[in-house]
C-alpha cells in the first residue's frame, strides 16, 4: 500500500496515476472527499486526512508500506511560515510511530541552507524534522514548478508584457513539471528500497530556461507578441500584496527570489540527480489553453 498526501494536488495526482499504472495499490488523501473524485476513478482508495490532525494521520498510514509527504505552504494562514511549521512537526510526530515506512518527501531546491531564502527555509526545516522522524527516507527536492507561471499568464496575454521576479531576464534558471516531479516521486516509492538511511535525489526539468523563454512560449501559446519584464526589486513586496497576499507571506517570496537570484538555490553538489521530459512550452500550452476555455 503507498500512501500520498497531497493527492489531490498537481504533483501528488501524477505520483497516484503513475504508481497505479504501475498496478500498485494506492491510497489518496484529502482534505475534502468532494475533490477525490478523479482519484477515485482511476482505483485509488480516498480517505480523509488532515496534517493538523495526528489521528488522522495515523489512519491514513495504517497498513502502508510507503508514503509520500507533502507539507504545503498554508496560503490562507496569516502566519504560513508558523502554520506550516506546526504541520511539519505534528505529521513528524505520527511519522516515528511507523519507522517501517519508507517515506518519500517533498522538497525544494536550497533546502540544504538554513537562512535567508524564504519559502524554503520551510523545507529546511521539514527535511531536518523528517530526518529524524523517518528511518528511510528519500528527500525529493524539486527546482520551481514550470506551473507557478500560471499566476502571472492572465496579465501576460492582457498586455503583452510578463512580470517576472527572475533577475535577469536572460539568466537561466532551473524549472521542473510539476507532473515530472510526481512521475519521480513514484519511481522513489515503488524501486522497493529498504535500507535505513537519507537519501536525497534532485529533479528538474530536460533544460534550463530564462524569463524570456518564459515570454516567447506564452506568446506562441497565446498568439500574441509578448515580452518578459524584471519588476523592479522595491515594487516586489507591493505588488505581492495588491496580488491578495499578507505580508507575512510576501516576505517569504522576496526572500525566496532574493536568494534564487543572488545564485544561492540550486541543486545540492553531489546529490543523485533525475531529469523530467516535459518541456516549458508544453506547460505554458496548456496553462493558456485552460484560461482560454
Amino acid at each position: 500500500m503507498h500512501v500520498i498526501f497531497g493527492a489531490t494536488g498537481k504533483v501528488g495526482q501524477s505520483t497516484a496515476a503513475a504508481l497505479r499504472h504501475e498496478g500498485h495499490t494506492v491510497r489518496a488523501v484529502v482534505r475534502n472527499p468532494a475533490q477525490g473524485e478523479t482519484l477515485t476513478r482511476i482505483g485509488c482508495e480516498v480517505v480523509t486526512g488532515d496534517l493538523n490532525d495526528e489521528a488522522s494521520i495515523h489512519r491514513a498510514l495504517d497498513g502502508a508500506q510507503a508514503v509520500q509527504m507533502l507539507c504545503p505552504l498554508p496560503h490562507r494562514d496569516p502566519d504560513p511560515a508558523g502554520a506550516m511549521h506546526r504541520m511539519i512537526e505534528t505529521a513528524a510526530r505520527a511519522l516515528r510511530a511507523h519507522p517501517h515506512l519508507r517515506v518519500v518527501a517533498l522538497s525544494d531546491y536550497g533546502a540544504e541552507l538554513d537562512a535567508g531564502t524564504g519559502i524554503t527555509l520551510l523545507f529546511h526545516h521539514l527535511e531536518a524534522a523528517l530526518t529524524e522522524a523517518a528511518p528511510r527516507l528519500t528527500l525529493l527536492r524539486s527546482a520551481e514548478h514550470m506551473q507557478n507561471w500560471a499566476r502571472v499568464v492572465p496579465v501576460a496575454l492582457a498586455t503583452g508584457r510578463l512580470p517576472s521576479l527572475h533577475h535577469p531576464l536572460d539568466r537561466p534558471f532551473p524549472t521542473v513539471s510539476a507532473r515530472d516531479v510526481g512521475s519521480v516521486a513514484a519511481q522513489l516509492l515503488s524501486d522497493g528500497l529498504n535500507e535505513e538511511g537519507v537519501r536525497v535525489v534532485s529533479v528538474e526539468g530536460p533544460r534550463r530556461y530564462d524569463a524570456n523563454d518564459v515570454a516567447r512560449a506564452l506568446g506562441e501559446a497565446g498568439g500574441r507578441d509578448i515580452v518578459a519584464h524584471a519588476l523592479p526589486r522595491d515594487q516586489w513586496t507591493a505588488t505581492l500584496l495588491r496580488a491578495g497576499l499578507d505580508a507575512n507571506h510576501a516576505k517569504l517570496i522576496v526572500d525566496l527570489y532574493d536568494a534564487q537570484n543572488s545564485g544561492r538555490i540550486d541543486a545540492e553538489a553531489g546529490t543523485e540527480r533525475r531529469f523530467g521530459t516535459t518541456e516549458l512550452r508544453d506547460v505554458i500550452a496548456a496553462l493558456v489553453s485552460t484560461i482560454n476555455a
